[in-house]
């Protein structure tokens, strides 16, 4: 299908954005990649008369690689994740994660900020990066603010952030070295969400575990994360299938959810554990 009529924008800041998005309020909306809003605009799930292209603002993209610390500007794509060597050594587990999604040419196009900004629950950032503790900076009409990743996800498309935001960059510690990393994802083929993803850190007395797909919202299972801890690796997944709530769907039903979860998160968590030390 053919989306209705629009009026394009092709800002080159984000102040232009965001007055954009003040001027026409609900009938204005920002596409990163456009993998999420283009195709619910071709099938006239979403009628907007104005679409905001964040494309030619420099200022949100870039990796920028510290000592203590990543950014990523929202405007970074799957493949700039995938290909830049100084986040491969600093954060391995992302390069890891954004080869499973979808296919080359959607990873040449769709960004980080897109993929975790708009609540979709079967994305695979939104879940690692509440693995990883990152933060969200969020820029509006009122200011700059920031938002931890496991408090950002309230239900499957809604988020703290509001309607005249803009989510400009993305905040990761790096794990301490010794670390072991892993990411796990069951998918029916090549290009599809996942029936269940497991992300997990482990090491230095330290762990942190989540999943993907298995709720409205990524699960990140802090009761979890402190049994891998402590080297309980049953107790792990016990916490983790307790914080879960798949539906059925044409993924299958809740139990065969369930066991494929318990089968990635074992996974996942043996990869992390040799690779840690």
């Amino acid at each position: 299908m053919i989306p209705a009529g629009f009026e394009y924008h092709r800002p080159t800041d984000t102040a232009s954005a965001i007055s954009i998005l003040q001027e026409h309020g609900d009938e204005a909306r920002v596409i990163a990649g456009g993998h999420s809003l283009i195709p619910m605009m071709k099938l006239r799930m979403a009628d907007l008369a104005h679409v905001i292209d964040l494309q030619d603002i420099e200022e949100m993209k870039g990796i920028e690689i510290g000592a203590d610390s990543v950014t990523l500007g929202a405007m970074v794509t799957q493949h700039e994740l995938i290909t830049h060597d100084g986040l491969a050594a600093a954060v391995p587990i992302i390069r890891e994660a954004a080869l499973q999604i979808a296919d080359p040419q959607v990873r040449y196009v769709g960004t980080i900020g897109g993929n975790v900004a708009n609540g979709d629950p079967g994305n695979d950032m939104p879940g690692l990066m509440q693995c990883l503790d990152a933060s969200f900076e969020l820029v509006g009409p009122d200011g700059t603010r920031t938002v931890a990743a496991r408090e950002f996800y309230e239900a499957a498309y809604f988020t703290a952030r509001d309607d005249e935001e803009i989510l400009t960059r993305i905040m990761i510690p790096v794990p301490a070295a010794g670390t072991g990393q892993a990411y796990e994802k069951q998918k029916r083929k090549i290009g599809d969400y996942a029936t269940a993803a497991a992300a997990v850190m482990v090491g230095n007395g330290a762990a942190s575990v989540a999943m993907t797909n298995l709720a409205d919202t990524p699960v990140w299972s802090a009761e979890a994360s402190a049994a891998l801890a402590g080297g309980d690796v049953e107790g792990c997944v016990a916490a983790m299938l307790d914080a879960i709530d798949p539906v059925e769907d044409n993924r299958g039903p809740v139990e065969f959810k369930k066991h494929v979860a318990a089968v990635m998160l074992r996974r996942a968590i043996a990869r992390a554990m040799s690779r840690a030390g």
